[in-house]
């Protein structure tokens, strides 16, 4: 089953940030906990850990764009 990938929000008035850092490319097999990608918002960097376990299909936004919360990032494959 496919699962999109949402830009959560990590703070209470934050309403975008920037994809820093894909760690995972397509194909790539993940497991709970590990960290799929980085955000950075104009006030912390944060890391995105998966909630299950799976494989990154798609990415959606590249490094170096903006995402607004609610934003569908990416697509995984959950195992």
């Amino acid at each position: 089953m496919n699962i999109d990938l949402i830009l959560v929000r990590v703070g209470m008035n934050m309403e975008e940030a920037t994809i820093l850092t894909w760690r995972k490319q397509p194909g790539e097999s993940f497991v709970t906990g590990e960290t799929i990608y980085d955000i950075e918002t104009d006030k912390v960097t944060f890391e995105v850990e998966a909630l299950f376990d799976g494989k990154l299909i798609e990415i959606k936004v590249p490094e170096g764009e903006n995402a607004a919360v609610g934003q569908v990032v990416g697509v995984a494959e959950q195992s």
